[in-house]
């Protein structure tokens, strides 16, 4: 029987509208580009996984308002669950079968096991932006810290930096995106192999790619406008730095 149905693909014959079982877990998004799809795409890129021969999808992060984001963009209403972390913290997670969406994921660019692999995500120019967006709050980091500078000439005087960055144990995918932003927004941010305190020598190398002040000051009115959908906490740390730098915010 099961022969009989290899190489077939299934084709509804009754309106989804006229089953009787919860479309609860139904994905609502339409499967092509737009703002939502391409931060999804972003979100799946780094905090995602396609796990291969089931066509499921896993999405996992440590603020589980990320997680409710990425299921309420998609229409679902699977449940969010959550784990302990080996570091004492907690995960959350949602995990959900979907033939249709997982294939259009595979067509951007991602693939199970992507961690090493990922390179360039075939996203027109038009949505890299809302795809950068869910890139950073991923794997990225929105970094602003004041210190003292050491001088014995001014006790007053502090020095604040911005920094936007973005990690990933792929270093061709961050040369794509390097490539990729510098075209759409004009700045070339820094790509360096990360190091760690203590060598590991089984270790696999780490990258980054980072922005400094004046590229940041480009990127995060970009990235952040208002309404989008976002990690509201990486978020409040530019609205924070615009706010009390007077900075006009989209």
């Amino acid at each position: 029987m099961a022969a009989s149905h290899r190489g077939k693909q299934y084709v509804r014959r009754t309106p989804m509208e006229l089953c009787r079982w919860p479309l609860a877990r139904l994905t609502t998004l339409p499967l092509e580009w737009s703002d939502d799809m391409a931060y999804l795409v972003g979100l799946t890129a780094t905090d995602g996984c396609l796990i291969t021969g089931r066509r499921a999808i896993n999405f996992k992060s440590g603020d589980r308002q990320l997680v409710e984001t990425y299921l309420r963009l998609l229409g679902r209403r699977n449940r969010v669950k959550s784990q302990p972390t080996k570091k004492g913290g907690v995960a959350y997670f949602t995990q959900f079968h979907d033939s249709a969406l997982y294939g259009w994921f595979c067509s951007t660019g991602l693939t199970p096991r992507k961690s090493l692999t990922i390179r360039g995500l075939s996203v027109p120019d038009e949505y890299l932006i809302p795809l950068v967006r869910g890139l950073l709050d991923g794997d990225g980091s929105v970094i602003n810290k004041v210190y003292r500078a050491d001088t014995g000439r001014r006790s007053d005087y502090y020095w604040e930096y911005l920094i936007t960055s973005f990690k990933s144990a792929s270093r061709p995918h961050l040369e794509w995106l390097q490539t990729r932003l510098l075209c759409v927004t004009g700045q070339m941010g820094n790509l360096t192999e990360m190091k760690t305190k203590i060598p590991r020598p089984n270790r696999h190398p780490f990258f980054e790619l980072r922005y400094g002040k004046r590229s940041s000051l480009v990127l995060l009115p970009l990235i952040y406008p208002a309404d989008a959908p976002c990690l509201e906490r990486k978020r409040a740390i530019w609205l924070n730095y615009a706010g009390r730098h007077a900075l006009r915010v989209c």
